[in-house]
């Protein structure tokens, strides 16, 4: 259909337009995308087999839907796939503040203008990007702002009675008719305002100020919620719950791989720092297993959840760390370094509850040891394990690597160093080249200094060596020597 030439119901009607509810249109759409093969949500990783076979379901099924889940779970960017879904361009009389269906008006001005002009009509058309409505429930929202109330300006200027439905000035939801809309954190919206939701996902029935106009809205609704809220803040009213058809539990990434690909898709990093930055790819993983570790971490609220956009906001601080270094000093091109992840410290902080331990620790503290026990866990997947028992006078893969600390009391890596000095700093610890030819014999020459500084991040972490921080970067030093210099 050739939306250019038709500007008229009776153009419409002579090219054999048919109306159909937005819940078909998504249907009919949905069916079309699985038949051909091709993918439904992209952009959304992790996923696959769980979140969108349901939603896919649901959408199949005519439903309503409910996304639960905690936050950063991607609830938001599937409700906004969803517009996808959607025709192209819809027909509307012109005019039409509720996007009247030319073939089926449902508004009183629709309604007046379709009997006086006929086939006459004016039509336009609506893109599919104007159909998608989102509000964020919060507190102070009111029933006249998502439904409408009585316009006493526009009373006023037609001179009509209060009684007449003319005055009523429509809220969020009868104007988006035959459009997606969204409601996030649906639990904090007042018991009262989600009551007078009812009616609108049953009947399409709408009450202002005492009109009750039967206006069967043609909408697909989707609310996002986190389940913590149902004991935080508020909850979804039963009555309301049984009219949404599916309800989709959400949840974060499976594997660290998973994570990756959506922390690389949505960091906002220009092609200069691109450019700028080598990032090996075990430094991306121990960015990952740090939200892993946070899930986990009995010092984080894991009913509160650690978001995506952790990983995400972290990735980008550890990147401009290392861009920042080497902008002092004064080069085009730099390889990032383990101690560059002190730098992503802020994004931790601000993105974790923690509990009422962490908070005796501090934040700070919470974060750095985060950044350990990523270390730690993914330490074994490529050197052999660290034993916490060890027979006395046992030779293990790292004595060799211990004994130089303890002979050569050590060294400091300063935060801004040059490198050329980092990378002369740790090619004096001849152990450290033994090792990585043994146990990674094909490492990649870029990654060659970030893993002999993981090493050392990880003995620290294994209580073998000590690691200070101080003002310029960090010192590394024998475990025992340390101790017996204090004496």
């Amino acid at each position: 259909m050739e939306i250019n030439n038709i500007k008229t119901l009776g153009q419409l009607k002579a090219a054999g337009y048919k109306s159909i509810s937005i819940k078909d249109e998504l249907r009919n759409n949905l069916r079309e995308k699985i038949k051909s093969g091709k993918p439904v949500f992209e952009g959304v990783h992790g996923f696959e087999n769980t979140v969108i076979p349901e939603l896919e379901r649901a959408i199949l099924s005519r439903h309503n839907i409910n996304l639960l889940g905690l936050r950063g779970q991607a609830k938001t960017r599937l409700a906004r796939k969803m517009v996808e879904l959607l025709d192209e361009y819809i027909p509307f009389v012109t005019g039409s503040e509720i996007n009247d269906d030319p073939l089926n008006p449902i508004s009183r001005f629709a309604k007046d203008l379709i009997e006086e002009k006929g086939d006459e009509t004016p039509i336009s058309w609506l893109h599919r990007n104007e159909r998608f409505f989102e509000k964020l429930a919060t507190p102070d929202v009111t029933v006249a702002d998502l439904i409408g109330d009585v316009d006493p300006i526009k009373a006023a200027n037609l001179k009509l009675s209060y009684a007449d439905d003319r005055v009523i000035h429509f809220g969020m939801i009868p104007r988006a008719n035959r459009s997606i809309f969204v409601i996030n954190e649906l639990p904090d919206l007042q018991a009262r305002i989600q009551v007078a939701l009812f009616n609108i996902l049953q009947e399409g029935d709408i009450q202002i100020r005492g009109f009750k106009l039967r206006m069967p809205l043609d909408m697909q609704f989707i609310f996002t919620a986190n389940p913590e809220d149902y004991t935080n803040r508020g909850s979804i009213v039963t009555p309301l719950k049984d009219r949404i058809g599916s309800q989709i539990l959400t949840h974060y990434p499976e594997t660290v791989e998973i994570a990756r690909t959506i922390t690389q898709q949505e960091a906002k990093l220009d092609e200069n720092q691109s450019d700028v930055v080598y990032v090996p790819n075990l430094a991306r993983d121990i960015l990952e297993q740090i939200s892993f570790e946070a899930r986990e971490s009995e010092y984080i609220d894991n009913k509160s959840g650690v978001s995506a956009r952790m990983s995400i906001t972290a990735f980008e601080n550890l990147i401009s760390t290392a861009e920042r270094r080497a902008l002092k000093s004064g080069v085009d091109k730099t390889n990032l370094r383990l101690s560059d992840f002190i730098g992503i410290i802020p994004a931790i902080t601000g993105k974790v509850e923690l509990v009422y331990e962490g908070e005796q620790e501090g934040a700070a503290f919470v974060a750095q040891h985060l950044i350990g026990m990523a270390i730690r866990t993914l330490f074994p997947t490529l050197f052999p394990k660290i034993e916490k028992l060890e027979k006395p006078g046992e030779k293990t893969p790292y004595s060799d690597l211990i004994e130089w600390f303890f002979a050569e009391s050590g060294f400091e890596l300063l935060d801004d160093a040059t490198d050329a000095e980092y990378q002369a700093i740790l090619d004096e610890v001849t152990p450290l080249d033994i090792l990585l030819k043994k146990y990674q014999p094909q490492l990649d020459q870029k990654d060659q200094y970030f893993v002999k500084e993981f090493v050392l991040w990880a003995l620290v972490e294994y209580k073998k060596l000590s690691k200070d921080r101080f003002a310029q970067g960090h010192q590394f030093k024998d475990m025992y020597g340390s101790y017996i210099s204090k004496l």
